[in-house]
């Protein structure tokens, strides 16, 4: 019996350190996990109508370094993760921390701080008009926070041989890409990020000649050169505040704010992503920009996280 006993327990122990994400995970333990998230992200969209695309974004740079494991949220001094250069702007980490508070208060020590990155990101998209899908969940919290390790997050005057190279380096196509890209859909940037695609963009100096001409002139009144960096511009001309897929024409266009997504129709393989939400037969053929936009989500979800016995929960998302 003894010997039983202890090989249940192995089995037992190697299915958690196996275990894997899946839709529910917290159905038994902690059942009302997603509905104290949205209601956390639904109070904080009442008072920042801004809040969708920060919570939005803060998965995205959480998953980008060292995978979808709520090292971002973590405060241990300057050198912390969320200090890195190309975190700069990442925010929504008090709204997180609030639905931490929430969640332990009824499921104390079950649910990770990484998974609520994860479900307020899906609230916050469908707050925007976005798509509805569902979270995988199960993820653990990681115990490194270092601004180091995120060196190397996509930035907005990388080549697009360097996105996809990023993108390809986490296990994402050239279609997540364009869809994750798409994200730019709500939001804003400022104009810090587009100085020197108006004024000094390479190799020879002046502005970004893939902008409209008709755009260019709008552009550098609200980002005067020697103006306040600190402005801010929509990302989706004519759209920033719902989800759509006006942000992809407006990379057709010469539209696009941002380089990086300008670049998207520099290549011919995400070219032809980006077009093929507006073909004649696109409405009637394969799938919607808004369910390729959910599935990239639930694959960018995936990357790197730590589950099972792996990492931990932490009881406050901003300390190990």
């Amino acid at each position: 019996m003894t010997l039983i006993y202890a090989i249940l327990i192995f089995t037992h122990l190697i299915g958690i350190s196996q275990s894997k994400l899946q839709v529910g995970f917290y159905g038994q333990t902690c059942p009302n996990v997603e509905t104290i998230v949205s209601g956390v992200v639904s109070e904080a969209a009442a008072s920042n109508q801004n809040i969708a695309p920060v919570l939005l974004r803060l998965h995205f740079h959480d998953c980008f370094v060292q995978g979808c494991d709520g090292s971002i949220l973590i405060e241990n001094g300057e050198t912390a993760e969320r200090h890195a250069f190309g975190h700069q702007g990442v925010g929504g980490f008090e709204v997180i921390e609030k639905a931490k508070v929430e969640v332990e208060a009824v499921c104390p020590g079950l649910v990770s701080c990484a998974d609520i990155v994860a479900l307020a990101a899906r609230d916050a998209i469908l707050l925007a008009n976005g798509p509805s899908y569902d979270v995988e969940t199960g993820r653990r919290d990681g115990v490194v926070s270092d601004l180091s390790l995120a060196e190397n997050m996509p930035d907005v005057e990388d080549s697009i041989q360097q996105l996809k190279a990023k993108f390809l380096e986490k296990g994402l196509s050239d279609k997540d890409l364009v869809l994750l890209s798409a994200a730019h859909t709500i939001g804003t940037t400022a104009c810090f990020f587009m100085t020197k695609r108006l004024y000094n963009f390479s190799p020879n100096g002046g502005s970004d000649p893939s902008i409209n001409p008709n755009f260019l002139p709008e552009l550098k009144a609200t980002c005067p050169q020697n103006g306040n960096v600190n402005v801010r511009l929509a990302m989706d001309r004519g759209s920033g505040e719902a989800f759509d897929r006006q942000i992809l024409q407006n990379i057709r266009s010469g539209f696009a704010v941002l380089q990086s997504d300008a670049n998207l129709y520099r290549d011919e393989t995400t070219k032809r992503v980006v077009d093929s939400y507006f073909g004649i037969l696109s409405p009637f053929l394969g799938t919607s920009f808004e369910a390729d936009f959910a599935n990239a989500m639930v694959k960018m979800g995936r990357i790197g996280v730590l589950t099972g016995s792996q990492g931990t929960i932490r009881r406050v998302c901003a300390s190990f």
